[in-house]
């Protein structure tokens, strides 16, 4: 058995979610600690504020803390795991389990991107949708066909026949009439921008400068980057990728795959909901999935992996 960490990206989120594991010592000390940080209740924003948790400038450090807090539980009871991959908002968990950064580090960094990324999304207007049954060819070609109605391009690739778009409203929409007059499933998604396009380039100017403050290592932990869906390198500027990852494509899919082809076979997603352990699965059927998000999910994963 050799594990790999998944770590859940933004749209995992839901009510309540982390409140079994806020119970634990251990996680309750990150929730402390991430609260202290960036000057917000966390446990109240997860527990009771259904609709501030679905904003981006709040969503992504309520999910980075469970997602923290179930890591903290593991460790605790003596799982060691030595690489990771994020979906997005993922990377940044992903970053701060290989030690690039501090639990307090990335909670600011997590908070001041959502809150970039919420007010960008806000001026610049645009929308995401997920293509379910075409492959990355031909959403690529029905992107060229819908960018007379604007621009709409790939910005996910999750798993076989699951790629998500994003853009301007109009284009989206043409281009999941498109899809869906080839057979295809094409659903909108609750987000209030076109992530990973450069309708953000303004707003990954505006992060970098932050970057810039925070103190930020080379992971001592194996990392794959969303970027390249590759692992990050000993004189990869983490900076840099950082900044690029708001405005470029996520390749999930390849990042998985990466780890496949080292070995890997057990995923372990931390953080809200199973989103990462379905796209494991359909990228190949034959892995082991498990997730941290409540008692019932750690019980039976450290039952599987033999935790103390």
């Amino acid at each position: 058995m050799k594990i790999a960490y998944l770590f859940s990206g933004q749209g995992s989120q839901y009510l309540n979610m982390g409140k079994e594991l806020y119970e634990l010592k251990e996680a309750n000390e990150v929730f402390e600690r991430v609260n202290s940080s960036v000057d917000i209740d966390v446990a109240k924003l997860c527990f009771e504020e259904q609709e501030n948790l679905n904003k981006t400038e709040y969503a992504q450090i309520a999910i980075f803390t469970v997602s923290m807090a179930a890591l903290s539980v593991l460790k605790a009871k003596s799982i060691e795991v030595d690489s990771a991959i994020g979906l997005s908002l993922g990377e940044y968990s992903a970053l701060c389990f290989a030690g690039s950064f501090t639990l307090e580090d990335g909670a600011k960094l997590v908070r001041k991107r959502g809150q970039i990324m919420g007010r960008c999304a806000e001026k610049v207007k645009g929308t995401m949708a997920a293509i379910v049954g075409l492959d990355e060819n031909m959403i690529e070609d029905i992107c060229k066909k819908a960018a007379d109605a604007g621009f709409v391009r790939a910005a996910n690739y999750n798993c076989p026949k699951q790629v998500v778009i994003a853009g301007e409203e109009d284009a989206v929409l043409k281009a999941m009439n498109i899809a869906e007059g080839l057979g295809a499933k094409a659903v909108k998604l609750n987000v209030s921008g076109a992530f990973h396009t450069d309708m953000l380039k303004d707003a990954s100017e505006e992060f970098y400068s932050v970057l810039k403050e925070i103190d930020i290592n080379q992971p001592k932990r194996k990392v794959i980057s969303n970027l390249n869906g590759d692992y990050y390198k000993n004189d990869s500027d983490v900076r840099e990728i950082l900044k690029l990852q708001m405005i470029s494509p996520v390749y999930f899919e390849k990042g998985v795959k990466k780890l496949i082809e080292d070995g890997y076979d057990t995923f372990i997603e931390l953080g809200p909901s199973k989103v990462l352990s379905g796209f494991v699965k359909k990228i190949d059927r034959k892995l082991t999935t498990l997730n941290v998000e409540d008692i019932k999910s750690l019980e039976k994963t450290l039952e599987y992996i033999g935790g103390k």
